[in-house]
């Protein structure tokens, strides 16, 4: 209760009235947790069985399942105890400090590089993100489809060296919970000019 209050306060110092700061429990642990040590919320990388996705970025409601989303509540809990600063509100176009490497494959980029992964709405959404996480210098944004239903959400992979396409080696291939088989297509690359700072 009295790191509620703390939190609170110092929501009230940072110009958010304390009413508009229901941050719960799960909220305040996820923003503890949403470090470099766990890869973002996202240790297992996306080329590996049992791998989940860290974070949502985008305008939409969070998918299920998803412990980390890039909300006011949260960004501002990241912005107090971890000094992390969410980039602003979607949605974004693609930046002119990018260059493209490789487009539209069928395989996605795999590199002992790996820094996280989430879900995003767009190429520019996935972008942004990478220009908030220090040593960032790649994106491969790409639809992993996997379940029936599919999904219109981007899994957005950010690594820390400039990949190419010999690196777009995860092409799917894993057996979903309802017995289809996941593929991966819209496979983009892009290289940052400058790594994040």
């Amino acid at each position: 209760m009295r790191f509620s209050f703390l939190l609170a306060a110092a929501a009230v110092v940072a110009g958010v009235p304390a009413q508009d700061f229901p941050a719960t429990r799960d909220q305040t642990s996820d923003a503890l947790g949403f470090t470099a040590a766990n890869d973002y919320g996202a240790p297992i990388p996306p080329w590996e069985p049992d791998h989940q996705p860290g974070w949502y970025y985008g305008v939409g409601p969070p998918p299920a399942g998803l412990s980390v989303v890039l909300d006011s509540v949260f960004c501002l809990l990241l912005e107090l105890l971890l000094g992390f600063h969410c980039p602003a509100p979607p949605p974004h176009k693609p930046q002119p400090e990018y260059v493209q490497t490789f487009k539209n494959l069928t395989c996605a980029s795999q590199d002992n590089s790996y820094q996280t992964f989430g879900l995003v709405d767009t190429v520019g959404d996935c972008q942004a993100m990478c220009d908030s996480i220090t040593g960032c210098t790649f994106v491969n944004s790409y639809h992993d489809v996997n379940g029936k239903d599919g999904s219109p959400l981007l899994t957005c992979s950010l690594f820390t060296e400039c990949l190419t396409a010999s690196t777009a080696d995860n092409c799917g291939g894993q057996t979903q919970a309802d017995g289809s088989i996941d593929f991966i297509i819209n496979s983009d690359g892009y290289c940052k000019k400058t790594p994040t700072a």
